[in-house]
């Protein structure tokens, strides 16, 4: 492609040669002639001096002396169409191999391609363009919809409910038994019934070995567009927001709701029962006891507004010192510490 007519399907200002020819994106310390890499960070922009690649993506006010510039005032943006531009993802072809296991009273949408010893369960509905891979089990009464993709080893148990665009990855399980127990008197365990189900609504993403458990009575629901990592537990009666983003290792034990478009990070565990609120943002290896308010930024454990997290740290790397000079004062006046102090 042509680096003016990229220009153009990318929105961006061209500031260079619109003949150069480029043949793909390129991070910014690999990327070379005939390649484009961006940067959004003020932090790299001392990397732009030596910079090899035909163009790069810049935000106004930022300089790439002798490489071409594609102006945008939202750089990563621009870098993700590209990337969708020259990507073309693996697509394997419709048809239904003939190890795979289709109960008769399945039904299945045009245009599906269902991989090696792939399981589909009785009075299960499955809309049209399915990407089912080799050794997915899809459980009985499951409803789907159209342009499903699950992974290689993704599980759906049964009873649940799953919307248009919905993508699993290698590893899921959408619906296993809640950890639901009743210890009695006598010291003995008793398991809860999980009679409910998981419904997953349009546009989610499901990251590689993440599980997302039934309910005990009623639904665990992940909400439109919303995209969960690889790692990520949710309890049963959960309730992920709209949009919401969770990254690897987040931990929800059950009934806790998550607000649409909250942010947590890597490691964030919620105590359960609790809410965080819309547009949240929980940074990683939180703990989460409370109620968190939206728009609310938190930090540690348990986890307070972000900016008091950081007085905490910053505080700590003086307790040392502090503790030496509290030494020699007590020694000054006389005071002789116990253990206990």
């Amino acid at each position: 492609m042509k680096l003016g007519d990229l220009a153009r399907q990318l929105g961006c200002e061209l500031e260079g040669d619109p003949t150069i020819e480029i043949t793909g994106p390129a991070p910014i310390g690999e990327a070379g002639p005939g390649q484009v890499t961006f940067v959004a960070n003020p932090r790299y922009q001392s990397r732009l001096k030596s910079l090899q690649a035909a163009a790069v993506i810049l935000a106004p006010g930022m300089e790439a002396p002798g490489v071409a510039v594609l102006r945008s005032s939202q750089p990563y943006a621009a870098f993700v169409r590209l990337l969708t531009l020259f990507h073309e993802p693996y697509r394997p072809p419709p048809g239904i191999d003939a190890t795979a296991r289709i109960a008769p009273s399945a039904t299945i949408g045009p245009r599906a391609s269902i991989g090696a010893y792939a399981v589909v369960g009785e009075d299960v509905t499955i809309g049209a363009d399915a990407r089912i891979d080799p050794h997915v089990v899809i459980y009985p009464s499951v409803t789907i919809g159209d342009r499903f993709t699950a992974h290689a080893g993704a599980v759906v148990r049964e009873r649940a409910t799953i919307g248009h665009d919905v993508k699993l990855q290698s590893g899921v399980l959408i619906g296993g038994d809640g950890f639901g127990y009743l210890p009695d008197e006598k010291g003995g365990v008793h398991a809860i019934p999980q009679t409910g189900s998981v419904v997953l609504e349009d546009g989610v993403e499901i990251g590689a070995n993440t599980a997302i458990d039934r309910a005990a009575v009623g639904v665990t629901r992940i909400r439109r567009a919303a995209k969960i990592d690889n790692l990520v537990q949710i309890g049963h009666g959960c309730e992920v927001g709209e949009g919401a983003l969770l990254a690897a290792q987040v931990g929800l034990a059950g009934s806790t709701q998550v607000g649409a478009g909250a942010q947590l990070g890597g490691q964030v565990g919620a105590a359960g029962h609790l809410t965080i609120g819309a547009g949240a943002r929980i940074a990683a290896q939180s703990g989460i006891p409370n109620d968190v308010e939206p728009g609310a930024v938190l930090s540690g454990y348990p986890a307070v507004e972000i900016r008091t997290w950081r007085r905490y740290v910053a505080a700590v790397l003086y307790l040392p010192e502090l503790l030496r000079r509290v030494r020699r004062i007590e020694r000054r006046l006389g005071i002789r510490a116990s253990r206990e102090d």
